[in-house]
């Protein structure tokens, strides 16, 4: 592997001989990533920063895909056809689905190797979500918490207090019940439990206690007591904060135009909503509730990970991966997005991020939750994707009323549990 001094020597001419063989040719590096209304224009300035600091590694994007299932799905398609990208972005919760494949490169050789690494700021405890088996399967470059966005002037306007947000889930609903109706077209609450991966529902899960899988994986445990208490407030929600079962995008554009006064979403959406409410209402940001013992919250977000197997490309893939979720590109990401980064260095520099924080509070609260953070739970075997699917519909049954909480429960637990893997013995 490279040391700093070689690292450092693409300007001073300076590489290993493996590194010198690639430079004089040339590097292609092929990308890809999901969520193209949140990433785009990001990652093509993570790319141009790049390429001025790196001009012998060219960056070319692979169409981005719509989602964090649907760019799992292709690049499993990928790994069958030899087709995989060079670098890619996934969710953190689908490394376990791609590490049973043996997809991903363990990027820990690589950071140890380089002298580098120690001056990215990686913080552990957010590095730690890139870790699975064993190896670290990728490292954070946008991370984030669930929080709740609310409108300031529909809150006021029921009576609210802006500087005592609602801090339990019943606070939240009375408050949501206060707002809707008090003008036409106003809604008062949305619970958006459509976000990929089952994330909002591991999200009232944790905070109430609660785990997805028991200790060894044999069984599910979503349905124990906390995940009873989880499913009856989501239930509440429509029941008492009068929250639709409508889709999210319509939501959420209602929310951007001032009808909806709370919704639950990801600090993901926290840029946009900057941009395309545009000072139409003042908008605060507070935390999820968590009314349990032990209260977790999942990380959502995504990873850089490493797919090439070819040794002068994996050098220039580390570099890449280095510079997207270093202070440069963390810096970049989150004057884009809500997100947090896995470097801690851009929120204490004056010059990245240290001044954005303190004139954007909204930002903080994603950070302030990380006493509470957890992994995003990824369930293990070849129908991962499918035991998404059946908590979805399991939760759309209980926001639609087709059927009663504890029902619907135990209803995806049964068919949960069908759909794992058989242990042997």
């Amino acid at each position: 592997m490279i040391s700093r001094r070689l690292l450092l020597g693409s300007a001073a001419g300076l590489a290993t001989p493996l590194y010198a063989r690639a430079q004089s040719r040339g590097v292609e590096l092929t990308v890809q990533y999901a969520i193209p209304e949140l990433f785009r224009q990001l990652m093509d300035e993570v790319a141009t920063g790049f390429t001025r600091k790196n001009p012998d590694i060219r960056i070319t994007f692979r169409s981005a895909e719509q989602g964090y299932e649907e760019i799992l799905q292709r690049n499993l398609r990928d790994a069958v056809t030899r087709s995989l990208p060079d670098v890619a972005f996934h969710g953190l919760n689908r490394q376990r689905t791609l590490l049973e494949r043996d997809i991903p490169v363990d990027l820990r050789p690589l950071m140890q190797d380089d002298a580098e690494t120690t001056a990215q700021g990686y913080s552990e405890t957010l590095l730690s979500l890139g870790q699975v088996g064993g190896k670290q399967t990728g490292i954070g470059f946008a991370l984030s918490t669930p929080v709740l966005y609310y409108n300031l002037g529909l809150l006021r306007r029921a009576g609210g207090d802006p500087e005592k947000l609602p801090s339990s889930w019943d606070e939240v609903n009375a408050m949501a019940r206060a707002i809707h109706g008090s003008g036409e077209g106003t809604t008062g609450l949305f619970f958006d439990w459509t976000i990929t991966g089952n994330w909002p529902w591991q999200a009232l899960l944790f905070s109430h206690g609660g785990r997805m899988m028991n200790e060894d994986e044999t069984a599910v445990a979503f349905n124990d007591a906390p995940g009873r208490s989880a499913v009856r407030v989501l239930r509440s929600m429509v029941d008492e904060g009068r929250m639709p079962d409508m889709r999210a995008p319509t939501m959420m554009n209602e929310f951007i135009a001032g009808r909806l006064g709370i919704i639950m979403q990801s600090t993901a959406q926290l840029g946009r909503f900057n941009r395309e409410v545009a000072g139409r209402f003042p908008l605060r940001t507070g935390r999820f509730p968590i009314p349990g013992p032990n209260p977790r919250l999942p990380a959502g977000g995504n990873v850089a990970m490493m797919f090439t197997k070819d040794p002068a490309k994996q050098q220039a893939a580390w570099r890449f991966i280095k510079y997207a979720t270093g202070p440069e590109g963390a810096t970049m990401m989150v004057n884009h997005t809500g997100y947090m980064p896995a470097t801690t260095i851009p929120a204490e520099r004056e010059e990245l991020l240290g001044r954005f924080y303190r004139e954007n509070p909204n930002h903080l609260t994603a950070i302030r939750q990380q006493d509470v953070i957890t992994g995003w739970y990824a369930f293990p075997g070849q129908n991962a994707l499918k035991i998404t699917d059946v908590l979805n519909d399991g939760i759309q049954s209980v926001v639609s009323k087709r059927a009663e909480a504890d029902a619907a429960l135990d209803r995806m637990a049964a068919e949960v549990q069908a759909l794992l893997p058989r242990r042997r013995g």
